[in-house]
């Protein structure tokens, strides 16, 4: 017995793998262009890379821009950090499969993901709730259930899961929020763009060492400022 199959299905099951094989090449050109070039090293940070979907993380008005080396605005002020610097943050962790990892700043979900191809664990936070929300069903909907997403006030951090081996986070602050370096645990690193709103920031690590923070200058960068909710 023959099926007749309709000719719309057949073209969609047709394009669809050819779609993902064409993002499949941008996302090695990025890989190979824009962070290798670079000196990015670490094989799972660079595994990570090649693995995340960069264009299921962002508007549908920009797929076509997903793979450039530049940040992509995704609504409500916040933007999706370039590539290289998604990478290199992330390289700056050491991470490894036993890790715990703080972000605060989930955005979109594409450095929790990245995170989470790595990391056993990672815990992200969000000030505005449609990204949160969106972030959470999307990190979902593409399997990663190692990520736990909160709606809230970054600056307090999580205090539930601490201590964390890493805490990464993606806007830039006037100063480090003293409650994430106490949930940090002994020995571990926090990644940290530090200064003034809309100027170039100082991108710091910070380790923790016999319970006080060790700080490093990485390079200057521009991130979008580090919200708080209003006090009430």
């Amino acid at each position: 017995m023959s099926i007749l199959i309709p000719l719309q299905l057949v073209f969609l099951l047709i394009s669809f793998p050819v779609q993902e094989n064409i993002y499949q090449k941008k996302r090695e050109a990025m890989v190979q262009q824009q962070i290798i070039a670079r000196g990015i090293k670490d094989k799972a940070v660079l595994w990570a890379m090649r693995s995340v979907p960069r264009h299921k993380f962002i508007p549908a008005s920009q797929v076509a821009n997903a793979y450039t080396d530049s940040p992509l605005p995704i609504g409500y002020g916040q933007t999706i950090s370039q590539p290289y610097i998604v990478a290199y943050m992330t390289e700056v962790h050491k991470p490894t499969p036993q890790m715990k990892i703080l972000e605060v700043g989930t955005g979109s979900g594409y450095q929790a993901a990245v995170l989470a191809e790595i990391v056993k664990r990672v815990y992200t936070i969000e000030i505005v709730p449609e990204h949160g929300e969106l972030a959470a069903k999307r990190l979902k909907s593409l399997g990663y259930n190692n990520v736990q997403v909160k709606v809230g006030d970054g600056y307090m951090g999580w205090q539930e899961h601490a201590p964390y081996d890493a805490i990464i986070v993606t806007a830039g602050a006037e100063s480090v929020p003293p409650p994430l370096l106490e949930q940090l645990k002994e020995g571990g690193r926090m990644v940290i763009p530090v200064g003034s709103a809309n100027r170039t920031q100082s991108l710091k690590v910070i380790e923790k060492k016999n319970g006080k923070a060790v700080t490093r200058n990485l390079m200057p960068v521009i991130f979008v400022p580090f919200t708080r909710e209003k006090q009430k």
